[in-house]
């Protein structure tokens, strides 16, 4: 990472950790086998490498390695999660006028983007609302299931407010209506505990966990049937077809074993230093408003609005610090955030509104020269750069 540059950008992309990358090495090298390829030494050592993987994933998540597919992060494990279910013989049947399917209103773009699928093709989809806190009404969701619902679509932890649903009171609401609960976990993971017996599917990925970007996985318990996406050589139990890069697996898996390891210390030491950075904020901003439920978040997450403050103009001041207005998941998107929007912040305030993503290597000092240069840099802007 640059030295010169504090990078508060952990929502994006977490960097490697360092004990991630030698445990890929020697997979980029001597062990290229393929996992696949079991007639011989080399194969099996790579197959013995991606299952030690697997099986580290799992222990993590609380579950059983064959109930973990590898894919190519959570994008996919979500598509195949609503896609693939939704296409399994079982439950593509003629569509209803009831809520088929159920999801959020400020759920990540892979999400939405396959209920709108769903919804060209006739399936009926229910998007539930979310308060100012952007938490959904679990009464909400029970009132919105029918008898015909086969699938709950709500995502553990928000990747631009961190606020983190009732995930285990959304499974036993499912459950008790006998529709399929699946989540998308990929900010959660590892981080905040899981309620793996409230879920049927759940999607994670290795980047935000500073393990190798191009890999994830996706949860499914067993006896839940899928369709897979991607057709071949019906590697992963015929759920996903194509050769797995070993050396992301490895990583992966390497990086759940530290997670598990460390969660429990690093959330608290993380809360504290959003707490410490909060209380700056808020010194040199005092009508800040913090945006969604500040005691049910991640604890590396800080989303705030500054009120008569351009927050694109903001961030050109502060080129020494890595930091987003929003999600980094939506290329060549324009106006505020559907997050934003969801959880009523008027435009005003979504246009000042920045995203602070606090990680493993984040420092009390970073925080504190990162509250001084913010200091500057809206002394420098000044009214001229109000919304």
């Amino acid at each position: 990472m640059n030295d010169s540059v504090i990078y508060l950008d952990y929502h994006a992309t977490a960097p490697p950790d360092r004990r991630v990358v030698e445990a890929m090495a020697p997979f980029l090298g001597e062990g290229f086998g393929n996992p696949h390829a079991v007639s011989h030494a080399v194969g099996w050592a790579a197959k013995e490498a991606v299952e030690a993987a697997r099986r580290k994933v799992a222990m993590l998540a609380s579950a059983d390695p064959d109930e973990i597919v590898f894919t190519s992060g959570a994008t996919e494990a979500n598509n195949l999660a609503i896609l693939g279910l939704l296409a399994s013989p079982e439950n593509a049947g003629p569509k209803h006028a009831g809520a088929y399917v159920i999801t959020a209103a400020t759920e990540h773009p892979s999400v939405l983007a396959c209920m709108a699928a769903l919804e060209e093709s006739g399936t009926a989809v229910t998007v539930l609302p979310v308060g100012a806190d952007g938490l959904i009404d679990p009464d909400n969701l029970r009132r919105a299931l029918q008898p015909e619902t086969k699938l709950v679509s709500i995502m553990a932890a928000n990747n631009e407010i961190g606020v983190l649903q009732p995930i285990t009171e959304i499974g036993a609401i499912c459950r008790e209506a006998g529709a399929l609960f699946h989540c998308d976990a990929a900010q959660a993971f590892g981080k905040v505990a899981i309620d793996l017996a409230a879920v049927d599917l759940l999607s994670v990925t290795s980047h935000k966990l500073h393990g190798p970007m191009g890999v994830g996985a996706l949860y499914v318990r067993r006896g839940v049937r899928l369709r897979p996406l991607i057709y071949g050589g019906r590697q992963e139990r015929g759920l996903r077809s194509g050769t797995l890069p070993t050396p992301l697996c490895v990583g992966f898996g390497e990086a759940c074993r530290i997670a598990a390891a460390e969660r429990a210390a690093e959330a608290g030491r993380l809360a504290r230093l959003r707490d410490r950075l909060l209380d700056g904020l808020r010194r040199i901003a005092p009508d800040l408003r913090v945006n969604g439920s500040l005691q049910r978040r991640l604890p590396g997450n800080l989303n705030v609005a500054l009120p008569g403050v351009d927050a694109e103009a903001l961030l050109l001041e502060l080129p020494g610090l890595a930091l987003s207005t929003g999600s980094a998941c939506a290329t060549g998107q324009s106006g505020p955030s559907h997050v934003l929007r969801a959880i009523g912040l008027p435009d005003e305030l979504a246009h000042g509104s920045l995203r602070f993503g606090l990680g493993r290597f984040t420092s009390e000092a970073e925080i504190e020269r990162a509250l001084a240069m913010i200091a500057d840099a809206l002394a420098r802007i000044g009214p001229a750069q109000a919304v």
